[in-house]
């Protein structure tokens, strides 16, 4: 299974699940060997390599920063999936790419479903998409997982900010008015390996496509935020008091989907892939991240 990136929180959920299994050897390559913001290197990276499956799971996801570096985001999230997909169709390899809930606007009230229209609101959530149409276009032998707010004892992430922040502090302000799925990376993990599986045991056609996959149940930032206090509290880890806040009240250089509240159920019934809910999944992480605490105390950054 050759995975693209070394670093990002499902590249390093991916590593750490290839040392408990015996099914998949876990090749994750990034630059130099393989840089997708240059074609040719994609290119040589996978015909070098011929894996059995690819997981596309790099991208450029600075929300924020995408807003101004237009040109890095497209290159990394719109033109290469097509790329990977163009080379995977010529070498008969089936490829996985992660999306995200970002593709939809969020005026949805209820759970978004693969079928839902979407309509981006900013320029992360259209390059992703553009990714999407690209790798569909390059090749029939795919699966696009959409998923949503992950995090994980790896890299930057929600939970371990949380953490780090209310390690110094006594009081947060949290955005309280936007909805999604928290998502583990280690349960998205074990959900590529399940889906991977199931490639490349079948042709069948219904096993392609788009489907979401998310932490089960809902929540807004501040009440993950407050599961994560009430977690970390009893383990003798940090906490802090919340101020429940709108996001008129933290405004940032991206608009945020109020809804991003993604329906699983194809997933499910397609690929047997039942995710649990986010609150058993946090406070594993959680459980995780409080040694990297007690070793790291002298630098919090490193949380």
């Amino acid at each position: 299974m050759l995975v693209t990136g070394r670093e990002g929180q499902v590249v390093s959920a991916l590593v750490e699940l290839g040392w408990h299994q015996e099914e998949f050897e876990i090749l994750a390559l990034g630059r130099p060997d393989l840089d997708l913001a240059d074609t040719r290197s994609i290119d040589g990276a996978i015909t070098a390599r011929r894996p059995d499956i690819i997981v596309s799971a790099a991208a450029y996801t600075a929300v924020d920063q995408a807003e101004t570096d237009k040109a890095s985001a497209h290159a990394v999230n719109s033109i290469a999936p097509g790329e990977i997909g163009r080379v995977a169709s010529r070498l008969g390899i089936p490829v996985i790419h992660l999306s995200t809930d970002y593709v939809f606007d969020g005026t949805k009230t209820s759970p978004y479903e693969e079928t839902d229209p979407t309509n981006p609101l900013g320029v992360y959530g259209r390059s992703k998409l553009e990714g999407e149409y690209a790798l569909a276009a390059a090749t029939d032998d795919h699966v696009i997982l959409r998923t949503a707010w992950v995090y994980s004892p790896f890299g930057r992430n929600f939970l371990k900010t949380m953490l780090t922040v209310a390690a110094t502090r006594d009081h947060l302000s949290v955005v309280d008015d936007q909805q999604g799925n928290p998502t583990s990376a280690l349960d998205i993990a074990d959900a590529i390996v399940t889906v991977a599986r199931n490639l490349l045991q079948e042709r069948a056609s219904t096993l392609r496509g788009t489907f979401h996959l998310a932490g089960r149940g809902a929540a807004s930032w501040a009440d993950f935020a407050a599961g994560i206090f009430e977690t970390s509290r009893p383990m003798g880890g940090p906490s802090a008091e919340l101020a429940r806040i709108t996001s008129a009240d933290y405004p940032t250089a991206a608009r945020r989907p109020a809804n991003s509240r993604l329906h699983t159920a194809k997933l499910a019934s397609v690929h047997g892939v039942t995710m649990p809910d986010w609150q058993s999944s946090m406070r594993t992480v959680v459980s995780r991240c409080l040694p990297l605490r007690d070793n790291n105390h002298q630098n919090p950054s490193k949380i």
